[in-house]
């Protein structure tokens, strides 16, 4: 580690289900360190699986809140003996895993703040429990009534830098149903429903880019950090991600995984039952939304597997022989229980909205990426998203590898497809927005010389003709699917 002694960084961390990670970040945008612990490999002790316990009533999974203590000062001690010079860092942030909630009893405050650098941190911090809010209060009442403090995953892992309770960030707390986000304040209506005293339990939230601190002098001592090192406000995971991919107004990153995940940046957001709608982490005017779909990859390779013999070159070639809409076929692909909406099973309906039994393969092939890609621009535009003449789509995840499954994309949304390698999006953006974080300079700018996402597909000629005739009757069918979903699930 010798040769980057001298470079000036920002490290970006993450806090996720499974493990903890840190990247750091030079002034030119370059990640020169990474790291990380993973809780079942590294850290067997505390018995757990994925990185969560998880009850005899198999719904609820906590984690040992000591584990991700324990993991931090593994990773720093690694960091110290591979000879990385703490002295360089001018600021830190990190994400935490979403949803999660972390009680501080009474007192603790009091061990944050007199740590001594002579003892690794999970000595000396070993009594907090994690669960969740109302249920806490409702049967526990009297590990509610001696709680200090409440933090997200995100604010407890600040908290730790700090060595004192750090805010809750506007991105993070809106996840949380308690925080109005167009005001950017707690809901009281909300948080009476909850628990008693639950807003200075909370402390008052605060702008996602927000300076919450200096460092604590504990990193000071034992490790070297520079005294007015900056910790700026850790925020969710979710959205450390949106900024790890640097998505801009009317941009949609689409990660095309085990479940297909849609981010996008709203200006006037139109928040539904669906979706989930938080602050936005690097534009406090603007917002994000995410939307889950669970038939993603393993609904792709049955398919491959059916009517392609098991190849994606196969599967690619049907794609190129069929044409952009598909003849007016259209398909609804959900072996599983779908999340957006609530559909399960396989619906074909041919041109006059009749529905069929089955489809010729290439056609199949087609109508599942075509109704999958329209699913996605419908709920989108549902929660106030709208393609803009300069939207792009950020696209990773497994099926992001296919040019062929890109361009249908590009084609349904009439937006160019780029391809940006995100494997740690969450920490690299927590990085960035250590950079920010305090400064008057929008994000963009910050961020510039970072890498540039790759150009992989663009709109073919025709197709907002083909698509704009095509949703309004994809919409129509999909609530049709649903309505008959809901009559055989009653």
């Amino acid at each position: 580690m010798a040769e980057h002694a001298a470079r000036s960084c920002c490290l970006g961390w993450d806090f996720s289900t499974q493990q903890v990670k840190v990247v750091a970040i030079d002034a030119e945008m370059n990640v020169f360190y990474e790291d990380s612990v993973h809780f079942d490999r590294d850290l067997p002790e505390f018995g757990t699986q994925g990185g969560v316990h998880v009850h005899k009533d198999r719904l609820t999974v906590t984690s040992p809140v000591l584990m991700w203590i324990q993991a931090l000062d593994i990773i720093l001690e690694k960091m110290k003996a591979s000879g990385f010079d703490f002295s360089q860092v001018l600021a830190l942030s990190g994400a935490g895993q979403q949803h999660g909630s972390i009680y501080w009893k009474t007192g603790a405050s009091l061990a944050l703040t007199t740590l001594s650098p002579d003892l690794p941190l999970h000595q000396q911090l070993q009594r907090f429990t994690g669960n969740q809010i109302a249920k806490i209060c409702q049967q526990n009442h009297e590990a509610y009534s001696h709680t200090e403090r409440i933090s997200l995953v995100s604010s407890f892992a600040a908290s730790l830098f700090l060595g004192s309770y750090s805010p809750i960030d506007y991105s993070d707390g809106s996840g949380m149903n308690l925080l109005q986000i167009q005001d950017k304040v707690w809901s009281q209506t909300c948080l009476d429903a909850c628990a008693p005293h639950l807003e200075e339990k909370l402390g008052t939230p605060v702008p996602s880019c927000s300076v919450v601190g200096a460092i604590s002098s504990y990193y000071v001592q034992r490790y070297g950090f520079p005294p007015g090192c900056k910790v700026v406000a850790f925020t969710g995971d979710n959205p450390a991600s949106l900024a790890g991919m640097r998505l801009e107004e009317g941009d949609i990153a689409v990660s095309l995984g085990t479940s297909d995940t849609l981010f996008l940046w709203l200006q006037e957001p139109t928040p539904a039952l669906e979706g989930h709608i938080f602050c936005n982490p690097v534009d406090p005017q603007h917002y994000m939304a995410l939307l889950c779909f669970k038939n993603g990859s393993l609904m792709r390779e049955k398919i491959r597997d059916e009517c392609a013999s098991c190849c994606w070159n196969e599967f690619s070639k049907a794609l190129q022989s069929t044409k952009m809409g598909n003849g007016g076929n259209l398909g609804f692909y959900f072996d599983v229980m779908e999340i957006t909406p609530e559909i399960i099973g396989r619906h074909r309906f041919d041109a006059e909205n009749h529905e069929v039994p089955a489809f010729p393969r290439d056609v199949e092939i087609r109508a599942l990426i075509e109704g999958q890609f329209m699913a996605k621009r419908i709920h989108a535009e549902a929660l106030g998203y709208r393609v803009m003449p300069k939207t792009k789509i950020l696209a990773t995840g497994g099926a992001s590898h296919n040019k062929d499954i890109l361009q249908v994309l590009a084609d349904v949304f009439g937006a160019p497809v780029y391809v940006i390698d995100t494997a740690n999006s969450a920490c690299v953006g927590s990085a960035y927005q250590a950079f920010h974080g305090g400064t008057d300079v929008p994000f963009t700018e910050v961020v510039k010389l970072a890498p540039n996402p790759r150009l992989a597909a663009t709109p073919s000629p025709g197709a907002s003709q083909v698509y704009e005739a095509l949703l309004p009757r994809y919409a129509k069918l999909e609530q049709r699917v649903l309505f008959q979903t809901q009559r055989i699930l009653e």
